[in-house]
């Protein structure tokens, strides 16, 4: 069951969308489904990363007394 809604839509964008579905053979309302589909439907892969990602190692100074990076990464 399709629900049908109305959106303001400015004329230049429109007038994108009429041209790009002319391009494609498609309609602008499949190609509004479908940017839709692509940004919201599919669910989001893997969980956000919240810690190191090299477990059980210590990475070194967390703020180094001199600039040199490698004490960042290498112990």
């Amino acid at each position: 069951m399709a629900v049908r809604t109305t959106v303001d839509i400015p004329e230049p964008l429109h007038a994108a969308l009429r041209h790009k579905a002319e391009q494609s053979g498609t309609s602008i309302r499949a190609l509004i489904v479908q940017a839709i589909e692509l940004t919201y439907a599919s669910p989001k892969k893997g969980n956000n990363v919240t810690g190191p990602m090299i477990k059980g190692h210590k990475l070194g100074p967390r703020f180094p007394r001199d600039e040199n990076p490698h004490d960042l990464v290498f112990p």
